[in-house]
Protein backbone atom coordinates (compact mmCIF):
# COMPACT_ATOMS: atom_id res chain seq x y z
CA UNK A 1 0.00 0.00 0.00
CA UNK A 2 1.41 3.35 -0.85
CA UNK A 3 1.48 6.31 1.90
CA UNK A 4 -1.14 8.33 0.02
CA UNK A 5 -3.96 5.08 0.47
CA UNK A 6 -2.50 4.45 3.92
CA UNK A 7 -2.91 8.43 5.35
CA UNK A 8 -6.06 8.47 3.92
CA UNK A 9 -7.67 5.38 5.36
CA UNK A 10 -6.33 6.03 8.91
CA UNK A 11 -7.18 9.82 8.77
CA UNK A 12 -9.08 9.49 11.53
CA UNK A 13 -7.69 7.83 13.82
CA UNK A 14 -5.53 10.66 15.31
CA UNK A 15 -9.12 12.27 16.35
CA UNK A 16 -10.44 9.14 18.15
CA UNK A 17 -7.18 8.82 19.92
CA UNK A 18 -6.84 12.71 20.93
CA UNK A 19 -10.66 12.10 22.36
CA UNK A 20 -9.28 9.39 24.72
CA UNK A 21 -7.35 11.92 26.21
CA UNK A 22 -8.20 13.31 29.50
CA UNK A 23 -8.09 17.05 28.84
CA UNK A 24 -7.53 19.88 31.49
CA UNK A 25 -10.51 22.19 32.52
CA UNK A 26 -8.56 25.31 34.65
CA UNK A 27 -10.01 28.68 35.63
CA UNK A 28 -9.59 31.39 33.43
CA UNK A 29 -7.99 34.84 35.29
CA UNK A 30 -7.73 37.27 33.16
CA UNK A 31 -6.90 41.12 32.94
CA UNK A 32 -3.95 43.47 32.80
CA UNK A 33 -2.26 42.43 35.55
CA UNK A 34 -3.90 39.74 36.27
CA UNK A 35 -0.75 37.66 37.82
CA UNK A 36 -1.16 40.01 40.60
CA UNK A 37 -3.67 37.25 42.00
CA UNK A 38 -1.49 33.98 41.54
CA UNK A 39 -0.74 34.37 45.09
CA UNK A 40 -4.56 34.32 46.53
CA UNK A 41 -5.29 31.56 44.10
CA UNK A 42 -2.70 29.57 45.12
CA UNK A 43 -3.26 29.98 49.44
CA UNK A 44 -7.31 29.56 48.38
CA UNK A 45 -6.05 25.87 47.05
CA UNK A 46 -3.96 25.49 50.55
CA UNK A 47 -0.63 25.25 48.45
CA UNK A 48 2.46 26.08 51.02
CA UNK A 49 5.04 25.68 48.48
CA UNK A 50 5.09 26.21 45.01
CA UNK A 51 8.02 26.29 42.00
CA UNK A 52 7.82 29.32 39.87
CA UNK A 53 9.66 28.93 36.25
CA UNK A 54 10.38 31.45 33.66
CA UNK A 55 12.87 31.82 31.35
CA UNK A 56 15.78 34.18 31.30
CA UNK A 57 14.75 36.57 29.29
CA UNK A 58 11.40 37.54 31.07
CA UNK A 59 13.75 37.50 34.12
CA UNK A 60 15.86 39.76 32.88
CA UNK A 61 12.59 42.28 32.03
CA UNK A 62 11.35 41.41 35.66
CA UNK A 63 8.12 40.06 35.18
CA UNK A 64 8.16 37.33 37.77
CA UNK A 65 8.36 40.12 40.49
CA UNK A 66 4.47 40.63 40.63
CA UNK A 67 3.66 37.13 40.99
CA UNK A 68 6.38 36.34 43.72
CA UNK A 69 5.01 39.29 45.38
CA UNK A 70 1.69 38.48 45.72
CA UNK A 71 2.93 34.85 47.03
CA UNK A 72 4.76 36.46 49.56
CA UNK A 73 2.03 38.67 50.67
CA UNK A 74 -0.18 35.10 50.56
CA UNK A 75 2.16 33.31 52.74
CA UNK A 76 3.20 30.78 49.90
CA UNK A 77 6.67 30.09 50.06
CA UNK A 78 8.29 29.67 46.25
CA UNK A 79 11.72 28.65 44.85
CA UNK A 80 12.38 30.34 40.99
CA UNK A 81 13.70 28.44 38.72
CA UNK A 82 14.82 31.12 35.88
CA UNK A 83 17.28 29.13 33.90
CA UNK A 84 15.22 28.31 30.92
CA UNK A 85 17.37 29.62 27.85
CA UNK A 86 16.11 27.25 25.33
CA UNK A 87 13.55 24.94 23.58
CA UNK A 88 12.79 22.02 26.76
CA UNK A 89 15.38 19.19 26.63
CA UNK A 90 16.32 16.83 28.87
CA UNK A 91 18.94 18.78 31.20
CA UNK A 92 16.41 21.23 31.47
CA UNK A 93 13.91 19.06 32.37
CA UNK A 94 16.30 16.97 34.93
CA UNK A 95 17.31 20.65 36.36
CA UNK A 96 13.90 21.62 37.37
CA UNK A 97 12.37 18.03 38.39
CA UNK A 98 15.58 18.28 40.52
CA UNK A 99 14.58 21.78 42.04
CA UNK A 100 10.66 21.03 42.30
CA UNK A 101 11.23 17.90 44.69
CA UNK A 102 14.03 19.69 46.35
CA UNK A 103 11.49 22.41 47.26
CA UNK A 104 8.53 19.92 47.69
CA UNK A 105 6.73 22.37 45.27
CA UNK A 106 2.98 21.60 45.56
CA UNK A 107 2.22 23.10 42.50
CA UNK A 108 4.50 24.77 39.35
CA UNK A 109 3.67 28.03 38.00
CA UNK A 110 5.08 28.35 34.15
CA UNK A 111 5.63 32.13 33.04
CA UNK A 112 6.67 32.14 29.46
CA UNK A 113 6.05 31.15 25.76
CA UNK A 114 5.96 27.69 25.00
CA UNK A 115 9.18 26.63 25.55
CA UNK A 116 8.29 27.45 29.60
CA UNK A 117 5.03 25.58 29.13
CA UNK A 118 6.54 22.51 28.08
CA UNK A 119 9.19 22.17 29.82
CA UNK A 120 6.95 22.71 33.47
CA UNK A 121 4.55 20.26 31.87
CA UNK A 122 7.39 17.59 31.81
CA UNK A 123 8.63 18.59 34.98
CA UNK A 124 5.15 18.60 36.88
CA UNK A 125 4.75 15.10 35.09
CA UNK A 126 8.20 13.73 36.30
CA UNK A 127 8.06 14.91 39.59
CA UNK A 128 5.24 12.20 40.31
CA UNK A 129 7.14 9.62 38.76
CA UNK A 130 11.01 10.22 40.01
CA UNK A 131 11.64 6.78 39.71
CA UNK A 132 11.94 6.84 36.27
CA UNK A 133 14.05 8.94 34.28
CA UNK A 134 13.22 12.04 31.85
CA UNK A 135 14.78 10.09 28.92
CA UNK A 136 12.18 6.77 30.08
CA UNK A 137 9.35 9.96 30.11
CA UNK A 138 9.64 10.72 26.51
CA UNK A 139 6.87 8.86 24.99
CA UNK A 140 4.54 9.30 22.67
CA UNK A 141 1.95 9.11 25.21
CA UNK A 142 2.81 9.50 28.91
CA UNK A 143 0.40 8.31 31.62
CA UNK A 144 0.96 9.95 34.73
CA UNK A 145 -0.57 7.76 37.11
CA UNK A 146 -3.50 10.11 39.34
CA UNK A 147 -2.54 13.56 37.73
CA UNK A 148 0.29 15.84 37.15
CA UNK A 149 1.81 18.40 39.66
CA UNK A 150 -0.83 20.97 39.48
CA UNK A 151 0.10 23.50 36.81
CA UNK A 152 -0.78 27.56 37.03
CA UNK A 153 0.40 28.75 33.32
CA UNK A 154 0.64 32.47 32.67
CA UNK A 155 1.36 32.76 28.64
CA UNK A 156 3.77 35.85 27.70
CA UNK A 157 2.94 35.49 24.25
CA UNK A 158 -0.65 34.85 22.43
CA UNK A 159 0.06 32.52 20.05
CA UNK A 160 0.62 28.74 20.99
CA UNK A 161 -1.75 27.97 23.10
CA UNK A 162 0.44 25.83 24.83
CA UNK A 163 -1.24 27.28 28.78
CA UNK A 164 -3.24 24.40 27.66
CA UNK A 165 -2.24 22.21 25.05
CA UNK A 166 -1.60 18.39 26.30
CA UNK A 167 1.24 17.82 24.54
CA UNK A 168 5.39 19.02 25.28
CA UNK A 169 7.23 19.16 22.42
CA UNK A 170 11.02 18.27 23.93
CA UNK A 171 14.61 17.57 22.26
CA UNK A 172 15.70 14.29 22.98
CA UNK A 173 19.17 12.97 23.41
CA UNK A 174 19.76 12.65 20.06
CA UNK A 175 18.65 16.17 19.60
CA UNK A 176 15.83 15.88 17.69
CA UNK A 177 12.25 17.36 18.65
CA UNK A 178 9.37 14.77 19.69
CA UNK A 179 6.04 14.99 20.87
CA UNK A 180 4.86 13.61 23.85
CA UNK A 181 1.02 13.43 24.92
CA UNK A 182 0.85 13.92 28.77
CA UNK A 183 -2.32 11.56 29.72
CA UNK A 184 -3.16 13.10 33.02
CA UNK A 185 -1.89 16.56 32.70
CA UNK A 186 -3.41 19.14 35.31
CA UNK A 187 -3.57 22.77 34.63
CA UNK A 188 -5.98 24.01 37.04
CA UNK A 189 -5.72 27.74 36.36
CA UNK A 190 -4.86 29.95 33.63
CA UNK A 191 -3.75 33.90 33.27
CA UNK A 192 -4.74 36.13 30.69
CA UNK A 193 -2.40 39.07 31.54
CA UNK A 194 -1.96 41.47 28.65
CA UNK A 195 0.93 42.94 30.31
CA UNK A 196 2.86 40.35 29.43
CA UNK A 197 2.71 40.61 25.91
CA UNK A 198 1.88 44.89 25.42
CA UNK A 199 5.73 45.72 25.08
CA UNK A 200 5.85 42.28 22.46
CA UNK A 201 7.76 43.87 19.34
CA UNK A 202 5.59 44.15 16.28
CA UNK A 203 6.70 41.35 14.22
CA UNK A 204 6.48 38.53 17.38
CA UNK A 205 2.97 40.19 17.67
CA UNK A 206 2.13 39.18 14.36
CA UNK A 207 3.41 35.88 13.74
CA UNK A 208 2.05 34.77 17.07
CA UNK A 209 -1.31 36.25 16.23
CA UNK A 210 -0.67 34.33 12.61
CA UNK A 211 0.25 30.95 14.67
CA UNK A 212 -2.99 31.36 16.72
CA UNK A 213 -4.92 31.95 13.74
CA UNK A 214 -3.73 28.86 12.22
CA UNK A 215 -4.76 26.42 14.82
CA UNK A 216 -8.40 28.21 15.42
CA UNK A 217 -9.04 27.86 11.64
CA UNK A 218 -7.57 24.44 11.33
CA UNK A 219 -9.79 23.38 14.38
CA UNK A 220 -12.38 24.51 12.76
CA UNK A 221 -11.87 22.82 9.32
CA UNK A 222 -10.90 19.24 10.88
CA UNK A 223 -12.49 16.01 10.40
CA UNK A 224 -12.95 15.39 13.98
CA UNK A 225 -16.10 15.49 15.80
CA UNK A 226 -16.25 17.74 18.88
CA UNK A 227 -18.55 19.25 21.30
CA UNK A 228 -20.46 22.19 20.26
CA UNK A 229 -18.70 24.73 23.03
CA UNK A 230 -15.09 23.57 21.03
CA UNK A 231 -16.66 24.15 17.59
CA UNK A 232 -17.73 27.80 19.01
CA UNK A 233 -14.45 28.73 20.76
CA UNK A 234 -12.48 27.78 17.35
CA UNK A 235 -14.97 29.84 15.38
CA UNK A 236 -14.44 32.40 17.92
CA UNK A 237 -10.99 32.35 18.14
CA UNK A 238 -10.93 33.48 14.19
CA UNK A 239 -12.98 35.93 14.68
CA UNK A 240 -11.20 37.44 17.45
CA UNK A 241 -8.18 37.21 15.65
CA UNK A 242 -9.20 39.00 11.97
CA UNK A 243 -10.67 41.70 14.40
CA UNK A 244 -8.09 42.26 16.99
CA UNK A 245 -4.47 41.86 15.34
CA UNK A 246 -4.98 44.79 13.07
CA UNK A 247 -5.93 46.88 16.02
CA UNK A 248 -2.61 45.84 17.55
CA UNK A 249 -0.53 46.35 14.22
CA UNK A 250 -2.33 50.81 14.78
CA UNK A 251 -2.27 50.34 18.74
CA UNK A 252 0.02 48.00 19.71
CA UNK A 253 -0.87 49.16 23.49
CA UNK A 254 -4.42 48.91 23.27
CA UNK A 255 -5.28 46.37 25.95
CA UNK A 256 -8.92 44.89 25.02
CA UNK A 257 -7.25 43.89 21.90
CA UNK A 258 -4.34 42.41 23.87
CA UNK A 259 -6.67 40.55 25.82
CA UNK A 260 -8.67 38.94 22.85
CA UNK A 261 -6.02 37.85 21.54
CA UNK A 262 -4.50 36.18 24.74
CA UNK A 263 -8.01 34.74 24.52
CA UNK A 264 -7.92 33.46 20.88
CA UNK A 265 -4.83 32.06 21.57
CA UNK A 266 -5.92 29.92 24.26
CA UNK A 267 -8.70 28.64 22.19
CA UNK A 268 -6.25 27.62 19.47
CA UNK A 269 -4.75 25.66 22.20
CA UNK A 270 -7.77 23.97 22.52
CA UNK A 271 -8.38 23.05 18.81
CA UNK A 272 -4.81 21.74 19.56
CA UNK A 273 -6.28 19.18 22.04
CA UNK A 274 -9.69 18.43 20.66
CA UNK A 275 -9.45 19.23 16.68
CA UNK A 276 -5.34 18.86 16.03
CA UNK A 277 -4.38 20.45 13.20
CA UNK A 278 -3.71 20.11 9.18
CA UNK A 279 -1.76 20.76 6.36
CA UNK A 280 -0.83 24.38 7.11
CA UNK A 281 1.08 22.83 10.05
CA UNK A 282 2.72 19.59 8.00
CA UNK A 283 4.21 22.35 5.42
CA UNK A 284 4.90 24.63 8.18
CA UNK A 285 6.72 22.08 10.65
CA UNK A 286 8.23 20.98 7.90
CA UNK A 287 9.70 23.61 5.88
CA UNK A 288 10.47 25.21 9.21
CA UNK A 289 12.93 22.56 10.25
CA UNK A 290 14.50 21.72 7.05
CA UNK A 291 15.19 26.19 6.58
CA UNK A 292 15.26 26.39 10.23
CA UNK A 293 12.90 29.44 10.10
CA UNK A 294 10.85 30.34 13.07
CA UNK A 295 7.26 28.51 12.99
CA UNK A 296 5.22 31.97 12.95
CA UNK A 297 6.46 32.61 9.66
CA UNK A 298 6.94 29.42 8.39
CA UNK A 299 2.73 29.17 9.06
CA UNK A 300 2.56 32.39 7.60
CA UNK A 301 4.53 31.07 4.31
CA UNK A 302 1.99 27.91 4.13
CA UNK A 303 -1.49 29.67 5.42
CA UNK A 304 -2.90 30.76 1.76
CA UNK A 305 -1.34 28.47 -0.19
CA UNK A 306 -2.66 25.44 1.79
CA UNK A 307 -6.07 26.75 2.45
CA UNK A 308 -6.53 28.35 -1.82
CA UNK A 309 -5.60 24.66 -2.24
CA UNK A 310 -7.78 22.60 -0.61
CA UNK A 311 -10.41 25.09 -1.16
CA UNK A 312 -12.93 22.66 -2.95
CA UNK A 313 -12.78 19.98 -0.10
CA UNK A 314 -13.97 23.17 2.61
CA UNK A 315 -16.25 25.30 0.93
CA UNK A 316 -18.88 25.10 3.69
CA UNK A 317 -16.64 25.60 6.54
CA UNK A 318 -14.52 28.58 4.55
CA UNK A 319 -18.00 29.74 3.97
CA UNK A 320 -19.35 29.33 7.99
CA UNK A 321 -16.30 31.32 9.18
CA UNK A 322 -17.22 34.19 6.72
CA UNK A 323 -20.56 34.36 7.88
CA UNK A 324 -19.57 34.05 11.58
CA UNK A 325 -16.95 36.79 11.32
CA UNK A 326 -19.68 38.57 9.72
CA UNK A 327 -17.59 39.09 6.11
CA UNK A 328 -20.76 38.25 4.39
CA UNK A 329 -24.12 38.60 5.75
CA UNK A 330 -26.49 34.93 6.04
CA UNK A 331 -27.80 35.17 2.70
CA UNK A 332 -24.41 35.53 0.61
CA UNK A 333 -23.90 32.57 -1.82
CA UNK A 334 -21.14 30.33 -0.31
CA UNK A 335 -18.23 31.20 -2.77
CA UNK A 336 -18.55 34.38 -2.70
CA UNK A 337 -18.44 33.96 0.99
CA UNK A 338 -15.03 31.63 0.45
CA UNK A 339 -13.47 34.24 -1.40
CA UNK A 340 -14.44 36.96 1.65
CA UNK A 341 -12.81 34.47 3.87
CA UNK A 342 -9.67 34.02 1.86
CA UNK A 343 -9.17 37.68 1.27
CA UNK A 344 -9.59 38.62 4.81
CA UNK A 345 -6.79 36.33 5.60
CA UNK A 346 -4.76 37.69 2.75
CA UNK A 347 -5.56 41.42 3.93
CA UNK A 348 -4.53 40.24 7.65
CA UNK A 349 -1.02 39.14 6.09
CA UNK A 350 -0.28 42.79 4.88
CA UNK A 351 -1.29 44.20 7.53
CA UNK A 352 0.99 42.43 9.84
CA UNK A 353 3.58 43.11 7.42
CA UNK A 354 4.09 39.78 6.60
CA UNK A 355 3.08 39.63 2.93
CA UNK A 356 6.97 40.40 1.95
CA UNK A 357 8.50 36.92 3.69
CA UNK A 358 10.46 35.23 1.50
CA UNK A 359 10.00 31.52 0.81
CA UNK A 360 13.23 29.48 1.23
CA UNK A 361 11.53 26.18 -0.74
CA UNK A 362 13.68 25.18 -3.72
CA UNK A 363 12.48 22.64 -5.97
CA UNK A 364 15.51 20.11 -5.19
CA UNK A 365 14.17 19.71 -1.71
CA UNK A 366 10.67 18.42 -3.09
CA UNK A 367 11.38 14.61 -2.59
CA UNK A 368 12.68 15.27 0.87
CA UNK A 369 9.92 17.85 2.14
CA UNK A 370 7.45 15.56 0.59
CA UNK A 371 8.36 12.53 3.01
CA UNK A 372 8.44 14.86 5.84
CA UNK A 373 5.04 16.91 5.12
CA UNK A 374 3.41 13.12 4.47
CA UNK A 375 4.50 11.62 7.28
CA UNK A 376 3.47 14.84 9.81
CA UNK A 377 0.31 14.99 7.84
CA UNK A 378 -0.78 11.53 9.94
CA UNK A 379 -0.82 13.07 12.95
CA UNK A 380 -4.02 15.06 12.08
CA UNK A 381 -7.31 14.78 10.70
CA UNK A 382 -7.49 17.22 7.91
CA UNK A 383 -10.46 17.49 5.59
CA UNK A 384 -8.66 16.24 2.60
CA UNK A 385 -5.52 14.02 2.21
CA UNK A 386 -3.30 15.03 -0.25
CA UNK A 387 -1.33 12.86 -2.44
CA UNK A 388 2.24 13.01 -2.58
CA UNK A 389 1.37 15.33 -6.04
CA UNK A 390 -0.86 17.37 -4.27
CA UNK A 391 1.87 18.42 -1.80
CA UNK A 392 4.37 19.01 -4.73
CA UNK A 393 1.64 21.13 -6.40
CA UNK A 394 1.46 23.34 -3.02
CA UNK A 395 5.35 23.49 -3.05
CA UNK A 396 5.59 24.49 -6.50
CA UNK A 397 3.27 27.66 -5.05
CA UNK A 398 6.52 28.07 -2.93
CA UNK A 399 8.99 27.84 -5.01
CA UNK A 400 12.02 30.29 -4.85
Amino acid sequence: MDTYKFRKQIHKLPGKVIHRVPLPDPQVVEGHGAREKIGAICQECGYKQVLLVTDQTLHELGYEQKIMQSLEEAGVGYTLFADINSEPNIALIDEGRKIAMECQAECVIALGGGSVMDTCKMISAGVKMPHLSTKTLLRKFLVVPGKTLPMITVPSTAGTGAEVTVAAVVTNARGTKGSTVLVGLDVTHVILDSELTIHAPQLVTAACGMDALSHVVEGTLSDVAVYVEDAYHSLEGVRLILKHLPVLMREPENIESRLAMCRAAMYGGNAINTQLAGYIHAFAHSIGAKYHIPHGQAITLMMLPVLKYQKAACLSKYAMMARYCQLVDDHTDDRLAVEKFLQAVSDLIVTCGLDKLESPVKSSNYEELTRMIAADSINYSAPVTFSEEDIVRVLETMKN
